[in-house]
Parts: structure tokens; C-alpha cells; sequence
């Protein structure tokens, strides 16, 4: 069932077919999905070039090739120049400055991943506003409830999107996601270890933010339907 069919089955149940706001939000999913899909199969073919050029760029510097030849200054010149932020990074921790490329590719994937998140986030909560706004106080509360824990699933992306870039990681517009999450992330910190230059903090409190918003829908649900 493609998201336009199962939008329309849940404004049936909850009766706004044929409503202006039903179709509005059914064409917004619509056409959310296909971006999604778009999205995902440029960040996976942009992810398969990375893949190939960080394979390349380890080789040129752990000189398993000709460090003089042609690849290897292309290399120098246009690639390395780019990985500065995290090269800095990988030496702060004690990491060997030939492993920056593939940290490049952990990045790279962390970004892609917060993207495809964002933008399921939004769909969800399009989705989600149209049948709890039909459905009382019940469903009220539970939007509430479910949209504070989506913003703070958020304002997690953009702390780990922010980190990666120095020069948004002391950024006053990023700032702001930084002291929505902290309060979270300074007791992970205490109890979880790290590896290299990766906190994995976010991601605990991400899987913990899922648990509590599936507890939520567990409680409130069933009174929304």
C-alpha cells in the first residue's frame, strides 16, 4: 500500500474524505514520499562514489600508492584540503590522520541518515496532526506529546549534523539544540564509552526517545481510535 492509499483509508476511518485540509495533507505525504525516495537513492549513489574516493584517498596516504603520481596530487589538492575539520578531530583524539577519509564516511553517513530522518519525522507528523486534531482531547494530548518528543529527536540531528562542522558547532543558530539535549546526553556520558572521535550518546538517547514515544502511543492510542 503506497502512502497516498494509506493516507486516504485513515481519513475514511476518521471521516475527512473530501474535507480541503484531508487533500491538502494527502498531496503534501505524496509528495513527501516520492522526495524521500528521490533522496534516498541520490545519498545512496553520492554514498558509493564516497566510498570509492575514501578507499583512494586511505591508499595515497598510507602510500600504497605512488604518493608523487597524479592521483595522489589530485588527491592532495582537491580532497584533502576539504577533510581539514576532521582531520583536526581525529588527531584531538589520538586517531592516525590516515583513517580521516573513512571518518569522513561515518560523517557522511550520519548526515544522510539525519536528513532521511527529518524528513520522515515531517511526513509523520502530517500525518499524525490530521487524526489527532479530529479526535478530542484525547488526541490533543497525544500530539503534544508526540511532537515534543519529535522535536527533541530533532534538535538530536542537528547537535550531531552541527559536530561535524566546525563551523556550526559554535554557531548561535545550532546553539539552541545543544541546550534542548544536554540534559539528556550528560548522564549517557558518564556511563557509556566512546570510540575514537564518535559519541554515540545521541544515538542512546534517540533509541531511548523511540521507547518513550512508543510507550505514549501504547497508552494513548487506544483511546484516539
Amino acid at each position: 500500500m503506497g502512502w497516498r492509499d494509506f493516507a486516504e483509508s485513515s481519513y475514511d476511518r476518521i471521516g475527512l474524505v473530501g474535507a480541503p485540509t484531508a487533500s491538502h495533507l494527502t498531496a503534501m505525504l505524496t509528495t513527501l514520499a516520492v522526495l524521500g525516495q528521490v533522496l534516498r537513492t541520490a545519498l545512496l549513489v553520492v554514498g558509493v562514489v564516497l566510498v570509492g574516493i575514501a578507499a583512494i584517498d586511505w591508499a595515497v596516504r598510507t602510500r600504497r600508492l605512488n604518493p608523487f603520481g597524479g592521483i595522489a596530487r589530485f588527491m592532495r589538492g582537491r580532497v584533502d584540503p576539504r577533510l581539514g575539520g576532521i582531520e583536526r578531530m581525529v588527531a584531538r583524539t589520538g586517531g592516525h590522520q590516515s583513517t580521516t577519509p573513512w571518518w569522513a564516511l561515518v560523517a557522511y553517513v550520519v548526515l544522510a541518515l539525519v536528513l532521511l530522518g527529518m524528513l520522515d519525522l515531517l511526513r509523520r507528523m502530517l500525518f499524525d496532526a490530521s487524526i489527532a486534531l479530529s479526535s478530542g482531547a484525547a488526541g490533543l494530548i497525544w500530539l503534544v506529546a508526540d511532537w515534543t518528543l519529535g522535536f527533541l529527536v530533532v534538535a538530536l540531528m542537528i547537535r550531531v549534523l552541527s559536530s561535524w562542522i566546525p563551523s556550526l558547532s559554535n554557531s548561535r543558530w545550532t546553539a539552541w539544540s545543544y541546550r534542548a539535549t544536554e540534559w539528556m546526553l550528560a548522564p549517557l556520558r558518564r556511563v557509556l564509552p566512546t570510540f575514537g572521535p564518535v559519541d554515540i550518546t545521541p544515538i542512546a538517547a534517540y533509541f531511548g526517545l523511540t521507547i518513550v514515544r512508543h510507550l505514549v502511543e501504547t497508552v494513548l492510542m487506544p483511546g484516539i481510535r
